[in-house]
């Protein structure tokens, strides 16, 4: 057995980048987007290929494996190993050259293919291959797996793009493979020389065929390219320290047409038809994987087509007679670069998007990318679909239809023995099935541990038997990968799911989506790392600490992965005391952005809470889950007692407020809010009597930060709501006898100032957010106590904050899901711009005319949506578009200790930049307080909530 301590010091000694042999590090790397797990020794992360060789060099002194990972998205198994896994995202990660002129680009293994492929854009170029996971797959990983993606059938596979590679073997000899045996290892040739009959007939010949290795590319009249017969090798044979690819030219338009059909066999029979006229992209996916809200024609199943040419009306004209030429049910053609975007990303979700059925059952990869060739697509499909009858499976199949290669995730159960035993005979059988049919069980992402059991059934026992000779020839001690490709291990053993509890965890969330298991809820994440993007577009938020710190433990997968670990006992031991997992939980925002950014809809937020929840249970917490936590309460305190002022005023007092933020866990660095002088409720109690008129009755939620913090916000929204013929309530602030009046916020009579209790409601996002959920539900049972006569009527409620907006919709009633009120006021709940839409249809909002900045709001993007916010702006005459990501202060997060720089970085993002880059005139839209406050102390700007543009309108309208 190895020794881990002798191992680590080994590495330390010779590599100078990082060696993490610590749980943390190992727990991360356990799995990648496959079904499967295996517990490595540690991680090393080389900073060049003196740092590769040193570690293989240990590692081959010690008898332990080595595994190369790049973005960890493999769906086959293969970026997972038990022994040392070389990480080369955190420093050979670099375009080394880009020559436009010979169309070439050099690259380390570690580079995200996005990177490549902006560099190369300046010049017109790009990088054929393209996954669907472009934003996070590194080349090093698309050449070991030999990648492809929806433009293969113009641009084929990462190995038809690649022209020579620079390699270190396991025995540490420095090879630059290309065509005419260049970089041959010993031997090889001889080899390969003395199997030409066998190479030239054993292979067939589709455009997809991705499964084995690619030795017939060392023929004679496939140039003997030793660097394309190492694309797929999927790190068995060699380590790749640099790639020299070759690039194409972008058409300078593009046409996106998306024909529909009555269902996937039409899709599939027609894609085939469609390949004379030269299209970049003939993908396909039916309806089970599109949201109902999907912009798309009318129809079961479509292919997504896309077009080039030098102009946009080529592209168009390209584009329709494609169209022409199709026997649709309908069709649509787009042109317009943000709308064929916005279409993409539906058919890239589809990986993630996948792994749900219809009915919120699991799906599973295992047989994600088998290929056949593209005629004879229809048929196979047929008899897939036929195969998954039988054995009572259900499974979408959608992806490369004009190459024959099909994605499916199928509902395997993995959990018991009967179940994956099926899943074995059903293994068996589809690969029988896809080599009846000429294909190959691979057609993409290779063949790692989930079906290189089976390439017997495909190549013949003596074709893999040469794979063996060939790896012996590269690797003769098997350090590299072992378990992989050749000599596998049984595609049913080391199933990721095997190690989790059999019973439910106790918890405190609901988790209805996922049948009240936590366990299921954290088998959501399936490992395509869309978390893991470096840069958002639109409206994403999706992950702003990966973002900001660029390590795995602080992006949602990895996250998911240690809480993964910790319930499986293995890596991470200590359950929920584990301190590996509470510091990679530490930097989660809580912004939600995962739970509609996320493919699988992952809630790190809601998973945040239910940890700290458990993790803090019975000790002392951190001083800033009181300070702020409970901050409702000591807000509250200061009200009655009316001592806000003298509060500004000791937080003025800079010794003074150095104390109370150390006391507090605050950043030394944050300044403390300043509390309003006179609080909203107090406002409204002084100007007006209960509400009155003839317009439908809405009641404003007077959330913490609106009363206390901001009650301009709540001003403004009571003159926006009633010039728009609303009648505006508060909630009771005592819980009523039977038959008491609604939400005027005063309701008082001798009987009940003796009988009822009093308070105020609360969405309990504090609590939430900190994982304070027994005093959270305990507030929210008090709110819905007081609550009660507005839930016996049709009253909604219009809630200011969007954070607490969301936290009543979505945590209020999976937190309290034995209680049928929390649902029905999570039904009530409406945001500012809803309310106005839908209670105040024919009302025209004040002319703003001014362009608008500022982010939508996270917890809006994830959970509220803006649609209606979008739409009130434009009837008000503000134009321009808010940025996506999120503020950073994110409610406590910015304001704790050991978060600012974080904060800071969120902030600098995408919100701070759009701001400053805005014209003069700009209107700076901030609903929610902390991003006001970040905006203030960062950026010197005030930013204002929609209310208080549209109310300061009104007022020059007047």
């Amino acid at each position: 057995m190895t020794d881990r301590r002798e191992l680590a010091a080994a590495l330390r000694e010779a590599v100078r980048g990082e060696v993490d042999l610590g749980v943390t590090a190992r727990a991360l790397t356990t799995m990648d987007a496959s079904n499967y797990r295996r517990i490595p020794l540690g991680v090393v992360a080389p900073r060049d290929a003196d740092d590769v060789a040193a570690a293989l060099s240990v590692c081959r002194e010690h008898g332990v494996p080595v595994v190369p990972r790049g973005g960890g998205t493999s769906i086959a198994g293969q970026a997972t190993g038990t022994g040392i896994v070389l990480d080369f995202t955190r420093h050979m990660n670099r375009l080394l050259s880009l020559d436009p002129e010979a169309g070439t680009a050099v690259v380390q293994p570690g580079l995200v293919l996005d990177r490549l492929q902006e560099a190369a854009a300046t010049h017109g170029l790009r990088f054929g291959p393209d996954p669907s996971t472009h934003s996070r797959c590194t080349l090093g990983g698309m050449i070991g797996n030999n990648s492809c993606g929806s433009h293969s059938v113009a641009w084929g596979t990462t190995a038809d793009n690649v022209r020579t590679l620079s390699v270190i073997t396991a025995r540490g000899e420095r090879l630059r493979p290309g065509p005419g045996w260049a970089g041959a290892p010993a031997g090889l040739r001889e080899l390969i020389e003395g199997e030409l009959a066998r190479l030239r007939t054993g292979f067939p010949d589709l455009p997809r065929r991705i499964s084995g290795y690619a030795v017939d590319a060392l023929l004679p009249e496939n140039r003997a390219d030793v660097a394309r017969s190492l694309c797929g090798s999927e790190g068995t044979l060699a380590v790749l320290t640099e790639a020299e690819l070759t690039l194409v030219r972008a058409p300078r338009a593009r046409a996106l047409a998306v024909l529909a059909y009555a269902d996937e066999s039409g899709a599939a029979q027609a894609a085939a038809g469609l390949l004379p006229y030269r299209p970049l992209t003939v993908e396909g996916m039916a309806a089970d994987l599109v949201p109902s809200a999907a912009d798309l024609p009318r129809g079961g199943a479509w292919l997504f087509v896309e077009a080039g040419g030098d102009t946009e009306a080529e592209a168009r004209a390209a584009a329709e007679a494609i169209v022409r030429a199709a026997d649709v049910v309908d069709a649509l053609v787009v042109t317009d670069p943000a709308r064929q975007r916005a279409l993409w990303r539906i058919r890239e979700d589809a990986s993630g998007t996948a792994t749900r059925m219809p009915d919120s059952s699991e799906a599973w990869p295992g047989w994600e990318d088998c290929a056949v060739p593209p005629a004879r697509l229809g048929a196979y499909l047929r008899d897939f679909r036929a195969l998954l009858a039988e054995h009572g499976l259900r499974g979408t199949p959608y992806g490369h239809f004009g190459d024959g290669c099909i994605h499916v995730r199928i509902d395997f159960d993995l959990l018991t023995e009967p179940g994956v035993a099926r899943f074995r005979r059903f293994s068996e059988e589809l690969a029988d099935l896809v080599v009846a049919h000429g294909g190959s069980l691979s057609g993409e992402h290779g063949d790692g541990q989930a079906r290189a059991e089976l390439l017997p059934r495909m190549y013949g026992a003596e074709t893999v038997a040469l794979f063996e000779r060939v790896k012996g020839v590269w690797d003769p001690d098997g350090l590299l990968n072992p378990g992989m490709l050749v000599r596998p291990a049984p595609l049913d053993t080391g199933l990721r799911f095997s190690p989790l509890p059999r019973e439910p965890v106790d918890v405190a969330f609901g988790y209805p989506a996922d049948a009240g298991d936590f366990s299921a809820a954290v088998r959501r994440c399936v490992g395509v790392a869309k978390c893991r993007t470096t840069s958002v577009s639109g409206s994403a938020v999706m992950c702003p600490s990966f973002r900001a710190t660029g390590e795995e433990e602080h992006s949602t997968r990895g996250r998911a992965r240690l809480l993964h670990e910790m319930l499986a006992g293995e890596v991470v031991t200590d359950g929920w005391r584990s301190t590996e997992v509470r510091d990679a939980l530490d930097l989660c925002l809580s912004c939600k952005g995962c739970r509609s950014d996320c493919p699988v809809g992952v809630d790190m937020a809601t998973y945040k809470a239910e940890f700290l929840h458990h993790h803090y249970a019975g000790r002392r917490r951190p001083a800033a889950h009181y300070a702020m936590g409970w901050l409702p309460v000591w807000l509250s305190w200061a009200a009655r007692t009316r001592t806000a002022g003298a509060a500004n005023a000791l937080a003025s007092v800079r010794p003074l407020a150095r104390l109370a933020k150390r006391l507090g866990g605050i950043a030394g660095g944050r300044e403390i809010p300043r509390l309003a002088a006179e609080p909203f409720s107090r406002w409204w109690r002084r100007r007006r009597t209960p509400a009155a008129g003839e317009g439908p009755l809405v009641v404003l939620w007077p959330d913490t930060f609106t009363e206390h913090l901001s009650p301009s916000v709540g001003r403004a929204a009571v003159r926006v709501l009633e010039a728009a013929g609303l009648r505006v309530a508060l909630p009771p602030t005592l819980r009523p006898r039977p038959g008491g009046r609604v939400g005027d916020a005063r309701s008082r009579s001798a009987l009940s100032l003796l009988t009822a209790r009093r308070g105020r409601v609360c969405c309990g996002l504090t609590y939430i957010s900190t994982g304070q959920l027994d005093r959270a539900r305990a507030v929210l049972r008090r709110t819905l106590d007081l609550l009660e006569p507005v839930l016996a009527t049709d009253a909604p409620l219009v809630v200011l904050e969007p954070s607490c907006a969301a936290a009543l919709r979505t945590d209020a009633p999976e937190l309290l899901h034995d209680d049928p009120r929390a649902a029905q006021l999570a039904s009530r709940v409406l945001t500012f711009a809803e309310a106005l839409e839908r209670l105040a249809p024919g009302w025209t909002p004040p002319a703003v005319n001014r362009p608008v900045t500022g982010q939508t709001h996270c917890h809006q993007h994830a959970v509220l949506g803006d649609a209606p916010d979008r739409r009130l702006r434009a009837a008000a005459g503000l134009t321009g578009e808010l940025v996506g990501g999120c503020c950073g202060l994110a409610g406590n997060f910015g304001f704790e200790r050991g978060h600012d720089d974080v904060s800071r970085a969120c902030a600098e993002e995408q919100l701070l930049p759009s701001v400053r880059e805005a014209p003069k005139d700009a209107v700076v839209q901030a609903d929610g307080f902390s991003c006001r406050t970040q905006l203030e102390q960062l950026g010197g700007v005030r930013g204002r909530h929609l209310a208080e543009i549209l109310a300061q309108a009104l007022g020059e309208e007047a």
